[in-house]
């Protein structure tokens, strides 16, 4: 009876979030560091390039590179990834990512960092990815992001990278690696540097679909029966996510392998029981890109929170040093 009471409550709670999810997302607003602000070095976007795919034959992946202002070619910079390009890139969308790089670089919260924005992979004839359609019906999004073999990681390691090498001068330390995206571009990030920590030892995960979609809900056990690998990952998600319901009123059925949100709080838990270095926020929202924006800043404070920094007092842009009063002169 109390199995079945306990049911009935969680069933309860379900219809409740579905019912009134939508406008939990309107809490969130996007803060100072979203926005230029005078004085802040803006880094420059390239056009956007093609590239082409032996992993996936046919296809093209659509790119485009932002670059710091405080870019040196003479020293390596640290670079981060962002599948789903063109959500993270626009600067009216959720994310805003060159503005938040321009000032988190700028105050030395993160290093000097090349950002890529790349869509998923589609063949010539189909239109690219937009703000309204991020490519699920017309391109090669669900193969390439939710499957979890090391296809897409080909992609990321050995047909983007070394034509970013010719052009940039990169850290070649996975410590100054980071990927990220978003829904399904989470699970592909984090596939990406489960297959090759060897690159990528930083993930940022939104709203992550390690679902069954394509087996993305075996993860969390997976993380448990593997040795454990050099990955940070931050993981953030809503309470109301989609949470496996098909169907309406009382016909609504529930599964769990689908239920967005149950497994982000497995990843979570898997993650720390194995010792990863994790963070997690689970905010009110629905599947959207509210919260995450809002919260970008932050997260890759986390995620950049070691980076190694000057330890010389005499340098005048040096925050990271409490120097005592009798050793402050500087000749």
């Amino acid at each position: 009876m109390k199995q079945r009471l306990r049911f009935f409550a969680t069933w309860s709670l379900f219809l409740a979030l579905r019912l009134s999810a939508a406008p939990t997302d309107d809490v969130y607003k996007l803060g100072p560091d979203s926005e230029p602000h005078p004085g802040v070095p803006q880094g420059k976007v390239t056009a956007w390039a093609k590239l082409p795919s032996e992993a996936y034959p046919g296809t093209l992946h659509d790119y485009c590179v932002y670059v710091p202002a405080q870019y040196d070619p003479a020293k390596p910079a640290a670079l981060m990834i962002f599948q789903d390009g063109q959500a993270w890139l626009r600067l009216t969308g959720d994310y805003r990512t060159p503005y938040v790089f321009d000032n988190l670089i700028y105050r030395r919260e993160m290093p000097v960092t090349i950002a890529v924005f790349i869509n998923p992979g589609r063949k010539p004839e189909q239109p690219e990815a937009s703000a309204s359609d991020w490519g699920d019906k017309s391109t090669n999004r669900p193969q390439e992001y939710n499957a979890l073999d090391d296809k897409y990681a080909h992609v990321i390691t050995d047909e983007l990278l070394p034509v970013l090498a010719r052009e940039y001068n990169l850290s070649k330390n996975p410590d100054d690696r980071a990927i990220a995206g978003a829904s399904s571009g989470a699970i592909a990030a984090f596939t990406v540097a489960w297959h090759r920590p060897d690159q990528f030892h930083k993930v940022l995960s939104t709203i992550g679909s390690f679902t069954n979609i394509r087996g993305g809900h075996v993860y969390p056990d997976l993380i448990r029966a593997t040795e454990k690998k050099p990955i940070r990952i931050f993981l953030q998600d809503g309470v109301n996510d989609n949470r496996g319901l098909r169907g309406e009123g009382a016909a609504a059925t529930y599964t769990a392998d689908r239920d967005w949100h149950a497994q982000n709080l497995k990843m979570a838990a898997a993650l720390t029981e194995k010792g990863y270095d994790v963070n997690y926020t689970w905010g009110i929202g629905t599947h959207s890109n509210k919260q995450g924006g809002a919260i970008l800043p932050d997260m890759l404070r986390w995620l950049w929170r070691d980076y190694p920094r000057t330890d010389d007092a005499r340098d005048p842009s040096n925050r990271t040093l409490l120097v005592p009063a009798e050793t402050t002169t500087i000749k």
